[in-house]
């Protein structure tokens, strides 16, 4: 495998202003040369669009759309929860389920009150997330990460963010709320995606200086 020299930190703007998922990139990537920044951090206002079909349209219009604003390496991400009951829903409407300005309480209890009575064999989820990488408007890579388990009769648990109270991991017996960072990032879709993203950016030359 070949690693990028250590001697210099080139930034990567996280298209997301989600403190969540900046806190589990951030974790995921912590030991790679690399400055994670936000949206924030560069006082970018503006919002992407996130009218595409699937997570992976959502994230791609987000990566080209963020790296107009710089030269920076820009990695843009969508993600959601996908029930089986629900013929895959909420999917790509996960964080505004409830709303456009819901939160992530409303949304979880709204598919907790559409899987109310439901049997644990009718119960089955999936979480999805893609990643996109891109400079420039240049795409550089895609990745895809998800983790299956089953929508839980009730929230358990207080770590985690989303839809991760009421999502139960069979293989651990808990919900991913229930779960510490580190093992949840061990099995998430999330987690998953950012692995195949630390390989990618270890195997990828320097870019040249401006």
């Amino acid at each position: 495998m070949t690693h990028r020299p250590s001697g210099r930190r080139e930034c990567i703007l996280a298209a997301t202003t989600n403190r969540g998922k900046l806190r589990e990139i951030a974790q995921v990537l912590q030991d790679l040369p690399f400055k994670l920044l936000s949206l924030d951090d560069l006082a970018i206002k503006q919002q992407a669009p996130e009218d595409g079909l699937t997570f992976l349209d959502n994230a791609r219009q987000k990566a080209l759309f963020y790296s107009r604003s710089t030269s920076l390496l820009t990695l843009a991400e969508d993600s959601g929860l996908e029930v089986e009951a629900l013929d895959g829903a909420p999917g790509v409407y996960s964080a505004r389920f409830a709303g456009p300005r819901a939160d992530d309480r409303l949304n979880l209890e709204k598919v907790l009150a559409m899987m109310q009575g439901a049997p644990q064999e009718k119960r089955g989820a999936r979480f999805i997330c893609c990643l996109v990488l891109c400079r420039k408007q240049k795409i550089l890579a895609e990745i895809t990460g998800m983790v299956t388990g089953r929508i839980s009769l009730e929230p358990r648990g207080r770590n985690g963010f989303g839809y991760d109270p009421i999502f139960f991991y069979p293989p651990l017996d808990r919900t991913f709320a229930q779960l510490t960072p580190r093992e949840k990032n061990s099995v998430s879709h999330r987690g998953q995606a950012l692995r195949k993203l630390r390989d990618f950016l270890n195997q990828m030359p320097p870019s040249s200086p401006a």
